[in-house]
Order: structure tokens, then sequence, then C-alpha cells
């Protein structure tokens, strides 16, 4: 799991790594891993979570992500877009 991801990737793709990672990580659900999901209240992340899905989302892009990139990130949807505004840098 820790290739670099390429820009251009799909959504879909950039969802299924991240199905992967909160599996792997936090022993959550890969049908629960919609866009569509809260991280912290339908897969009740906590604080410490998010810093560390931040770090996986590093580790995925290979870029280093600042602070203000990821504190308004709450759903799914928005680390997929999250990922794609790092690979796009």
């Amino acid at each position: 799991m820790s290739t670099i991801m390429a820009p251009g990737i799909s959504d879909e793709d950039v969802l299924d790594r991240l199905r992967e990672v909160l599996r792997d990580t936090f022993e959550i659900d890969p049908a629960r891993v919609v866009p569509s999901a809260h991280l912290f209240t339908d897969l009740e992340l906590d604080s410490i979570d998010a810093v560390d899905l931040a770090i996986q989302v590093q580790d995925m892009t290979g870029m280093r992500i600042k602070p203000e990139d990821f504190k308004n990130v709450r759903t799914v949807g928005d680390v997929v877009a999250t990922v794609h505004a790092l690979l796009d840098r």
C-alpha cells in the first residue's frame, strides 16, 4: 500500500485506496466507506484518527499536507477531493 498515486487517477481508484486504508488502520468495514460518509459521525473517527488519516493521505500522494488543506475535510468525498488537489499540485 506504499505506492504513491499518480495524477489523473480516478475517483473510484482513490476511493478503493481509502477503503483499504480505513479498513487496515481503523478497522472500518469498506462497505461503509462511500463518498457521502461523514468521517466523524458515520465512520466514528475522532480528531486523533483524523491526524492519522492525514498522514495516510500524505503517504498516498507523496505530498506534504498542510493543516489548512485538511481542516475542512468532513466526508470521504472531501478526502478524495483533497487527494486530487495534492496530486494536481
